[in-house]
């Protein structure tokens, strides 16, 4: 079980002292030989590598494993002919070890499908150690991957981990343990439920495919109304899937990646890194990514009981927007959604709200490439339309979700370059 080398330093996107887990100036990313040339030599194909599922990493209330499978099912957006993961210990406070690595087709509930299963090496091993604050992405592997399909991902845990893992909560999908090392058994014996403590994903952060025929990925980037919060767990009614369902129909291979963390704001370190601090390595460095839809970060900050005004939110989007411009990706900026109701809305909080979307669809002033009006495709109103209102007023409900990925205009990932979006 010894970590494979080819270690590799970069700068940490976490700043010491997050929720008190971490304290090191560096993250770890280990990574080995780029296997891309190879598998366009065997596929005939020279394709990049693109994402079709991602999950963003935070902190998962969870008491630890130990001696443990964890078997994700992960609902793709693209397909491919090849596949790569990539596993995180962002926020570990010790090193991470995982291995015997599976990747099958998903029948139902914890079982695959029969025949499809491939194991997954690091180096060509099938034990890594990830350090903390690291990442790991595995070797390449030829895996026919369907698009709009749901995918099972099993590991081993082999050794006791401390709680509050590197992981996702609000997965709004099942996640199946189970005890010992069962990753290869397409019954997952043993296996239960959400036994961590909730729908959450540990440790798995992304999945890739090569795909000749993709022309990008579009990430969106946002808090609980992306991460598909007030959808019906286990049917991916996320609007970021709800988008990729309507791409897939119109015959388009652009990759969606959900960036989303309930809870999350621009500015403040709590439900996951900040926005603006977490935007480079959860935005920029995804693979292929063409695009960023930026989406409901802010509302937060406006309900935060301290909320900012309109010239420390604009700042904001401006360098969200430089960012992602320096890195040559298309920017659509998303309107912030009413949220009369709730408990921290006031006047002048709506006039903050009403001035940044006013900023935002005038793209001379924010930069913008292009706008999704989540405001307008929710009614247009300080309020959500009744027939797009969860219960809480703070979240659309599944028919809200569908307005919001309704009112993307799929021209925008028509390549050429994102500059010309219009």
């Amino acid at each position: 079980m010894a970590a494979p080398t080819g270690i590799h330093e970069k700068e940490a996107d976490v700043k010491p002292g997050l929720r008190g887990l971490i304290g090191a100036a560096l993250v770890v990313f280990l990574s080995w030989p780029d296997t891309s040339h190879y598998f366009a030599q065997e596929f005939g194909s020279d394709a990049p590598w693109t994402g079709t599922w991602s999950t963003a990493p935070a902190v998962t209330p969870d008491a630890g494993f130990d001696n443990q499978t964890i078997r994700h099912i992960v609902h793709t957006s693209i397909g491919g002919t090849a596949a790569r993961l990539k596993f995180s210990n962002l926020y570990g406070t010790q090193p991470l070890t995982i291995g015997d690595v599976h990747i099958a087709r998903r029948s139902r509930g914890a079982a695959t499908i029969a025949g499809t299963d491939q194991p997954v090496t690091f180096g060509g091993q099938p034990y890594v150690t990830i350090p903390a604050g690291g990442a790991i992405q595995s070797d390449a592997i030829a895996f026919q991957v369907p698009a709009l399909a749901d995918i099972a991902v099993s590991f081993h845990i082999p050794s006791k981990t401390p709680p509050n893992s590197t992981g996702h909560i609000d997965g709004m999908q099942d996640v199946y343990i189970a005890p010992g090392d069962v990753s290869g058994d397409p019954a997952f014996t043993g296996g239960v439920a959400n036994a961590a403590g909730g729908q959450s994903y540990y440790f798995l952060t992304n999945l890739d495919v090569m795909n000749a025929a993709a022309t990008g990925a579009v990430v969106a980037f946002g808090a609980s109304i992306t991460d598909g919060v007030a959808s019906t767990p286990n049917t991916n009614g996320r609007w970021p899937n709800l988008l990729a369902n309507r791409l897939a129909r119109a015959g388009m291979t652009v990759g969606v990646l959900n960036q989303g963390i309930s809870g999350n704001d621009l500015f403040t370190n709590a439900s996951g890194q900040a926005g603006l601090a977490r935007f480079r390595r959860d935005v920029l460095r995804q693979a292929n990514v063409k695009w960023v839809i930026i989406s409901d970060d802010a509302v937060n900050n406006l309900i935060s009981g301290n909320p900012p005004g309109f010239r420390q939110l604009a700042g904001a989007y401006r360098q969200l927007v430089r960012q992602a411009k320096e890195a040559k990706i298309g920017v659509i900026c998303s309107t912030l959604t009413p949220f009369e109701g709730v408990a921290e809305w006031s006047p002048a909080i709506e006039h903050t709200r009403e001035d940044i979307n006013a900023f935002l669809r005038d793209r001379d002033r924010s930069g913008c490439d292009a706008v999704l009006d989540q405001a307008e495709a929710l009614g247009g109103q300080s309020a959500f339309a009744s027939a797009y209102n969860s219960g809480d007023s703070l979240h659309p409900n599944e028919a809200g979700l569908q307005a919001i990925a309704d009112a993307i205009d799929l021209d925008w990932f028509v390549a050429p370059p994102p500059s010309d979006l219009q």
